[in-house]
């Protein structure tokens, strides 16, 4: 969030290693300690270097959280990664992207329900999302490779070190069908608390995500939680009783944290991609208010490319926060609040309470 706080007020990166420190201390939320780091910012640039060097060298692609090619969907979301790392083909803004992730220690059923799910999604070819693990995620990986669908593996280490060694193969033939995604930079040692912080990214990106099996105590679970803190969809394949890793996926059933996974139909009502002009409405396991349907219908071509830029956003959620519509419109927050004002007087946002703004 420092980064783009400072980028939000200073207007681009170049502009921050432009400002004088004095300036930079007067950033609402900054201060002289946030910029302790930043007072070298000529060693900055140096180890900035070193990594695209990195990047060459491994033929990654660096995405800023400005870049056009960064994830929109995981644009969205507060803790959202300033910097990722990509390698592959696929677009990380696919029309449909869809999470498959659960356990490492998968049963046959497990294995069997993961496959028939990317089976049964080819009509739709969406992106298929997991963290190449052992189990349910290497499982999805392979299906949608064998079913010529794109898939991309987002992974706890840096691009350099596929983890674990055992999953090379898959992730090089997932280089040409999809692609491999981190936020760590080249030569990270892997610690486990990069796996949650992962997760985290594996919910952004998906339109829903779905736990095929799962202990309460897991890190498939954790993904879930994450996801649904996002409000975003989560669905969940019911288990065995019996069974401990359809102990989690059962619970985030009975908790209503998740929809039942039974069968293709539940996925396309759930995220209405089944054709239907009004969305699925609540139904007993559904996780999150209805979305409201916005009738107003506008041309790009009537507003200015920055009005356009700060309606795509709120097109994206509900209402936002005047901070946030500044960096995911990569608009500086000196020009955002006119603009937005502007926008209000011609009937296009409504203004709430808490620097917040709807579009109406």
């Amino acid at each position: 969030m420092l980064t783009r706080q400072l980028v939000s007020y200073c207007g681009s990166p170049k502009a921050f290693f432009e400002t004088p420190l004095s300036r930079l201390e007067t950033i609402p939320g900054i201060g002289p300690a946030a910029l302790k780091a930043f007072k070298s910012r000529e060693e900055a640039l140096r180890k900035a270097e070193e990594v695209l060097q990195q990047a060459e060298k491994y033929d990654a692609q660096i995405l800023f959280y400005t870049h056009p090619d960064y994830p929109k969907r995981l644009k969205q979301i507060a803790d959202a990664p300033t910097l990722l790392f990509y390698k592959g083909n696929a677009s990380l803004n696919h029309p449909k992207t869809i999470s498959i992730v659960g356990t490492r220690k998968l049963t046959r059923y497990g294995e069997a329900v993961t496959e028939k799910i990317v089976h049964d999604l080819q009509k739709h070819d969406p992106l298929i999302i997991s963290g190449l693990a052992y189990g349910i995620d290497i499982v999805a990986h392979r299906s949608a490779l064998k079913y010529g669908l794109q898939t991309i593996g987002t992974i706890a280490s840096g691009l350099d070190m596929i983890y674990p060694s055992a999953h090379q193969k898959t992730a090089e033939q997932m280089l040409e069908q999809g692609g491999l995604l981190s936020e760590k930079i080249f030569g990270v040692e892997l610690h486990p608390q990069f796996f949650p912080a992962r997760n985290r990214i594996i919910a952004g990106l998906a339109d829903c995500t779905i736990i095929v099996e799962g202990a309460l105590k897991s890190g498939s679970l954790i993904t879930a939680e994450i996801a649904y803190g996002y409000n975003k969809e989560v669905m969940a394949v019911p288990g065995n009783i019996t069974s401990e890793v359809s102990g989690g996926t059962n619970y985030l059933i009975k908790t209503q944290q998740a929809v039942p996974y039974t069968c293709i139909e539940d996925l396309e009502a759930l995220l209405n991609w089944d054709g239907l002009l009004q969305p699925p409405q609540l139904g007993l396991f559904s996780t999150s208010p209805a979305k409201p349907n916005r009738p107003t219908q506008y041309d790009p071509k009537d507003f200015s490319q920055e009005e356009w830029a700060i309606i795509e956003v709120l097109q994206q959620t509900n209402d936002e926060l005047i901070d946030n519509i500044s960096w995911k419109a990569q608009i500086p927050i000196n020009q955002i609040a006119s603009l937005l004002l502007n926008l209000e007087f011609n009937g296009v946002v409504k203004s709430l309470p808490g620097k917040k703004f709807r579009l109406l």
